[in-house]
């Protein structure tokens, strides 16, 4: 849908396995998700989110080797070499979509060596058993932090908080509890003004990479 793709809309209609939600990163896991839909014995929608702007950003590409009989599809991605070392993580940071990107650029701006990103490229059937076992290997993680580009009460958090929840008790994290990192709530999906939408995106990416202070807790019921 070409004027204003909805996310929030797809994920508040999952359920019963009814289909499949995926927002991806990669050229390597878009190839895949088409090639999976196309070689599965059964047949259920797949719907995907893709910007235009991955088209051509200079750092959203895959090798071949990525796309050859050795692969196969991710529902999630972390961090590998250096980044990688798990003992070494305090944070975690979710995303999914283009968002990394912009998270990628400001942990290398700020050298924050701590800060895990782990992207989530697929949303329902929510990959909650594999995420939680990344999580276990992570034995000094202090904080996961949910960031996405939309506003509050649009995107993937409504949806997600409570699989990132039993993901965490799984593996009996010291804090059970996601924070927040992103645009506050708001009535239009738009700013409306290049230059507040970018402090605004400034803004999260900070929050999400290393002031806690401006990420904000789960609302308990």
């Amino acid at each position: 849908e070409h004027s204003s793709a909805r996310f929030e809309r797809y994920l508040q209609m999952c359920g019963q396995d009814n289909w499949q939600v995926c927002n991806l990163t990669t050229p390597a896991n878009y190839f895949h998700a088409l090639r999976r839909q196309i070689r599965r014995e059964f047949r259920k929608p797949l719907v995907i989110m893709e910007p235009k702007s991955l088209l051509r950003h200079k750092r959203c590409v895959s090798p071949l080797s990525d796309m050859n009989a050795e692969s196969q599809f991710q529902r999630i991605i972390g961090e590998t070499g250096k980044l990688g070392a798990n003992a070494k993580v305090r944070r975690v940071v979710l995303c999914t979509g283009k968002v990394y990107y912009d998270l990628l650029a400001g942990r290398e701006e700020k050298k924050r060596e701590e800060v895990a990103l782990v992207r989530i490229e697929q949303l329902y059937p929510f990959p909650g058993e594999p995420l939680a076992t990344r999580l276990g290997r992570m034995p000094n993680l202090e904080e996961v932090i949910w960031c996405q580009e939309e506003p509050r009460n649009m995107g993937g958090w409504s949806f997600i908080r409570d699989e990132l929840e039993w993901c965490l008790e799984q593996v009996e994290a010291k804090y059970v509890r996601p924070k927040y990192a992103g645009r506050p709530a708001a009535a239009s999906t738009a700013t409306g003004l290049m230059s507040k939408h970018i402090a605004e995106r400034d803004s999260f990416i900070e929050a999400a990479l290393g002031d806690s202070d401006k990420c904000t807790t789960v609302e308990t019921a």
